[in-house]
């Protein structure tokens, strides 16, 4: 009987970063031959390897600015575009100028490895033809991130607080939920708040972890700490609230702060703040 290796979500995490990283090298390796060929056509009086200088040098300083176009992705949301879209306008600015001087250091190295001298030409002449260029990959990079993530919202399930029915009352307390609504590849079903291990902030989310998955929820964590079970649930830093039925082992530690280990083996963080709160729950001493 053959065996059938399932590349699920929770097998692609494990490979999640070197996949993406991956992906972005694999891209501008295969851009990079396309262009130097083409370089390569359109001038043909010129050394070959001119070329493959001008795209390996383009390419590699882009590359390294491709975190930081992430970063300005996260930092100023293009949801909020009429507040955010001058800023991103202001920063592709500042990521072409770094790529520009980045690559003409590059070729100059190049260059003078080969006993000559490169020449930029007209710097803003040549630099606003850069922009232009480099205007469309810094929204480009933006546009393919925004469109992967959710993509892998999708796949990886986001859940929703059950809403009150149209007509009739609601079958469980609206307020302090016992059900949550994953919705994952087209398909609807509900956890049970008690199965939920941990919650973890993540930006505009919270992070339900149940079963070794996390499924992002749209809330704060203030918000979401006025819908939990104060029974079950306890804050025990600001950006973590543990399930109590899932709490294995309290740590302290010599800052003041504990490492809480979970059934599963997962190690979260306890602030100073929240410590002896926590261990007044379970009557033990600070």
């Amino acid at each position: 009987m053959t065996n059938h290796v399932t590349f699920d979500y929770r097998n692609f995490q494990r490979w999640r970063r070197p996949i993406e990283v991956g992906f972005w090298i694999v891209l501008y390796a295969v851009n990079t031959i396309f262009n130097s060929l083409t370089s390569r056509v359109d001038h043909p009086g010129i050394a070959a390897w001119m070329p493959w200088s001008w795209e390996i040098s383009s390419a590699v300083t882009m590359l390294l600015l491709v975190p930081v176009i992430i970063a300005a992705m996260d930092r100023w949301p293009l949801r909020d575009w009429r507040r955010n879209l001058p800023t991103h306008l202001l920063a592709s600015v500042v990521v072409s100028l770094a790529h520009v001087v980045g690559m003409i250091g590059l070729r100059e190295l190049a260059y003078a490895a080969a006993g000559l001298r490169y020449d930029f030409g007209a710097w803003w002449f040549n630099f606003g033809y850069e922009y232009l260029k480099d205007v469309r990959t810094y929204f480009g990079v933006i546009a393919t991130v925004a469109l992967y993530r959710l993509w892998l919202m999708r796949w990886q399930g986001e859940a929703r607080l059950l809403g009150e029915p149209d007509e009739g009352p609601a079958v469980e307390p609206i307020e302090r939920p016992e059900r949550f609504l994953v919705r994952k590849l087209g398909r609807e079903f509900l956890i049970n708040a008690s199965d939920i291990e941990w919650l973890q902030a993540s930006g505009n989310y919270v992070n339900l972890h149940v079963r070794g998955r996390d499924y992002p929820l749209r809330a704060t964590m203030a918000g979401i700490e006025e819908r939990l079970d104060p029974a079950r649930f306890v804050r025990v830093h600001r950006s973590y609230f543990v399930n109590l039925d899932y709490l294995a082992e309290i740590e302290p530690m010599d800052s003041g702060d504990a490492r809480l280990t979970l059934r599963d083996g997962a190690s979260i963080a306890c602030s100073r703040r929240y410590r002896a709160a926590l261990r007044e729950r379970f009557g033990a001493p600070d």
